[in-house]
């Protein structure tokens, strides 16, 4: 059986890295008693995958990732164990069996919603939520991006599927996945650079919220939430 799992990750430990999770979730498995599957070989393995490695410092709502089990308890029995033996800033959300033959969270992933914040003194002049919505109305928005063969100007202007601006809240929906993957910073460093503002990475508080799966066809976008792409367990 393949389990998606979504899970929240805040607070103190939003700063460990993607590995330091993968051993966490290993852990938690165990205390929780869930009968996992594993891989063959000389080192087995948990069957566990995830939908996007999050950056170190930013908060989400919305991380996903896909175990393999032998056997599962109902969806809310899953998640009641798994928080009992959860440290304060991950939190389990949702326990949903996935169809036989889905893609896993990682290939599934299309798009994804932020929230964005300026920290206290790193903002623009007053008014500039009005002048990000301005930013944006750009053909293009050509940034030095970092590739494997080096950096390179990228317009990212197509990769912004949606925005919003009020009350000190920048609320995005972008590309992302393997195939075009928008941070938010960087479009953020290019309002700054607009604005003649410094920015570094301790001037955002950056939150995911949310990632997509896209379900369209015939090249018209349908963004569905990966957890939606599985059924509750009773």
């Amino acid at each position: 059986m393949n389990i998606r799992v979504r899970f929240r990750k805040y607070g103190c430990l939003r700063f460990i890295g993607h590995l330091d999770v993968m051993r966490y979730f290993q852990k938690a498995m165990r205390r929780a008693e869930i009968d996992m599957c594993y891989s063959e070989g000389f080192t087995p393995h948990m069957i566990m995958s995830f939908a996007s490695p999050l950056g170190l410092g930013i908060e989400s709502d919305g991380e996903y990732m896909d175990i393999g089990v032998k056997s599962s308890p109902s969806s809310e029995e899953a998640v009641r164990r798994l928080n009992a033996v959860m440290a304060e800033g991950i939190d389990v959300v949702s326990w949903r069996l996935l169809p036989e033959g889905s893609k896993n969270a990682m290939a599934s992933v299309a798009a994804a919603d932020y929230e964005v914040r300026f920290r206290e003194g790193h903002a623009p002049k007053d008014g500039w939520e009005e002048r990000f919505l301005r930013f944006l109305e750009k053909p293009e928005i050509v940034v030095l991006k970092e590739t494997k063969k080096g950096e390179q100007e990228t317009d990212i202007r197509p990769w912004i599927y949606g925005a919003a601006a009020a009350d000190g809240i920048v609320s995005l929906k972008v590309s992302a996945g393997s195939v075009h993957n928008l941070k938010p910073e960087l479009l953020m460093k290019a309002f700054a650079d607009s604005e003649g503002v410094p920015l570094t990475p301790a001037s955002l508080l950056v939150c995911r919220k949310e990632m997509y799966a896209d379900q369209g066809t015939d090249g018209e976008r349908r963004l569905v939430p990966l957890e939606e792409l599985g059924e509750e367990i009773g």
